[in-house]
């Protein structure tokens, strides 16, 4: 990483604001700031951006159906959903709105479907209810009892969207800086020192200051909290890991229009079935709770074999025709969790400095699904802690 001084008011920093993690929401923060006309640096440890959950995931814009009302995960999404569509008209960017069905396949869901519907309600999202019949004419090969239809779920190319990102960051005048592990530094003073290591293990180190700190580095973001003297440790949470498993369908055509959606349950969404811009379908994610204490950088993401019955059974169950052998292993991801199993589900924590214990740095945990559709008003938030607002 070549160091580059920034010409601005605090022109003996090496950057005003360090966005540490370049995935879709480090990148969204990172370009908030620089319309408000900061100087940002954003660096990442991979070799390009948005290596991890922002690549290995499904892609979708969600409505805001599930989340409790009132929390973070309720408000970005819904804020998200329309920011979403809007930059990614303005600038090109391949997105698709296809609407999505959320169906019950058996009169046990039926009251888990109708408080689905009375959550997305409170959050402003009104869905339209759907009678087997209504959902054959939408989706002729979807069995189900009953069903909503969100019609402002979408897809989103998510490395198209990335680059744009990326696009208007330097644009602003900031810089992305890879292969760059944040390693320690000091954070309680006026000017904040990184320590950060340039290249794999045993490259160079350089210090960085900065006058503000931004930790969306994901999987990681607990470690980066815990390795920056003067954010309070104890306001840092537990990380927890689920890894979720996709299979693809392969050789054969699939009849689709529309996302579809089991009730959710479980700690995720259900396997559902996510359209790709190419015309490809995928199914997943599963739900798999890594052990506590798991490290990120040893995460395997191979997708086991094995889970093919159980995937075979959950598509059955919307879709009966699937046909053998059409299935194929695909891509697995890891999401971060703040919440344990059998715990409520977590909230986004979005930390500003009076949260983190240290003035001018603000932190992330715990962002999960929806934080691609949440990532540009998470951006704004982040933007106004800094800025006192």
């Amino acid at each position: 990483m070549a160091q580059r001084r920034f010409a601005s008011a605090r022109s003996q920093l090496d950057a005003d604001v360090v966005v540490i993690g370049a995935g879709v929401v480090g990148l969204a923060i990172a370009r908030e700031l620089g319309l408000a006309g900061r100087q940002v640096l954003v660096l990442d440890s991979g070799p390009a951006i948005g290596t991890q959950t922002s690549s290995r995931n499904s892609e979708v814009i969600h409505s805001g159906i599930y989340y409790p009302p009132g929390s973070l995960k309720a408000q970005t999404c819904v804020e998200g959903n329309a920011l979403m569509y809007k930059f990614c008209e303005q600038y090109n960017v391949p997105v698709r709105r296809t609407g999505k069905l959320l169906v019950a396949t058996s009169d046990q869901q039926l009251d888990q479907l109708e408080s689905t519907r009375r959550s997305a309600a409170a959050n402003g999202v009104e869905l339209e209810r759907l009678t087997p019949g209504e959902i054959r004419e939408l989706e002729p090969e979807v069995q189900a009892v009953a069903g909503l239809l969100a019609p402002n779920t979408g897809i989103v190319d998510s490395h198209s969207l990335m680059t744009e990102l990326q696009r208007q960051i330097e644009e602003a005048g900031g810089m992305v800086a890879l292969h760059s592990t944040v390693e320690g530094g000091e954070v309680g003073g006026a000017t904040k020192r990184l320590a950060v290591r340039d290249g794999p293990p045993g490259g160079e180190a350089v210090s960085l200051t900065c006058a503000a700190v931004v930790n969306a580095a994901g999987l990681w973001a607990q470690r980066v909290s815990r390795c920056l003297l003067g954010v309070d440790p104890r306001r840092v949470p537990p990380l927890v890991l689920v890894k979720g498993s996709y299979f693809a369908l392969s050789g054969c055509s699939h009849p689709f229009r529309h996302l579809v959606y089991p009730v959710p349950g479980g700690g995720g969404l259900g396997v559902h079935l996510t359209l790709d811009l190419a015309g490809g379908a995928r199914f997943g994610p599963d739900t798999c709770w890594l052990p506590p204490g798991t490290d990120p950088d040893a995460l395997d993401y191979g997708v086991d074999p094995g889970l093919l019955p159980a995937f075979q059974a959950a598509v059955r169950a919307y879709w009966p025709g699937l046909p053998d052998g059409a299935l194929q292993p695909g891509y697995a991801g890891v999401r971060p969790k703040v919440a344990g199993r059998g715990q409520p589900a977590g909230d986004f924590l979005v930390c500003g400095p009076e949260a983190t214990g240290a003035p001018g740095v603000a932190a992330l945990y715990g962002i999960e699904s929806p934080g691609l559709t949440a990532s540009l008003a998470l951006g704004k938030r982040v933007a106004a802690l800094l800025a006192g607002r």
